[in-house]
């Protein structure tokens, strides 16, 4: 089995507090396994963390940056972009706090923290612009380029058999 590429060795890093290690590194996507259709298969994730040794633990941050790709929320226009999310995360070899990641002998694997993190700075339901008409929810033509004829009135069909009475009733007021 192959081994993470971030899985880190921080013997060095647990033996004095507050020494410093870089990681700078562009790892294929793949590697994640997001299992996410919105992350760009084939694209390169990159990896900007710093790490910094306290007494109980090493605290990890910096800024990861993936590729994405999705289609507007309103219009279905594809879209494209990168998410980029900082980062702040302790690892302790003794969990004492409940948010803390697990450090596992004198390694630290950064992989399931970047991979969630990335995941959550993905937009879930991007817009290709703030005022994006979207489609006709008649006729389906996208109004950012077309106009239709369909009749713009709403109705809320939960009041239909109000409007009939209304109308049978020739809106008499019996008071």
């Amino acid at each position: 089995m192959m081994s993470s590429p971030l899985v880190v060795n921080v013997a060095e890093l647990l033996r004095r507090a507050g020494s410093v290690r870089e990681i700078d590194r562009q790892i294929e996507s793949e590697i994640f396994k997001f299992d996410d259709a919105r992350i760009v298969m084939g694209s390169q994730v990159q990896v900007s963390l710093t790490l910094e040794a306290l007494t109980d633990g090493i605290v990890v941050h910096g800024s990861l940056r993936a590729e994405w790709s999705f289609e507007c929320r309103r219009c279905l226009r594809p879209l494209s972009g990168q998410a980029e999310v900082e980062v702040q995360e302790l690892y302790q070899a003794v969990i004492s706090d409940p948010d803390a990641y697990p450090i596992t002998g004198e390694q630290l694997d950064l992989l399931e923290m970047a991979r969630e993190n990335v995941l959550l700075a993905v937009p879930l339901a991007p817009l290709c612009r703030a005022d994006c008409p979207g489609l006709c929810p008649q006729c389906g033509s996208d109004l950012q380029t077309a106009r239709c004829s369909c009749s713009r009135e709403q109705r809320d069909d939960r009041w239909a058999v109000l409007d009939v009475l209304r109308e049978a009733g020739g809106a008499k007021d019996d008071r």
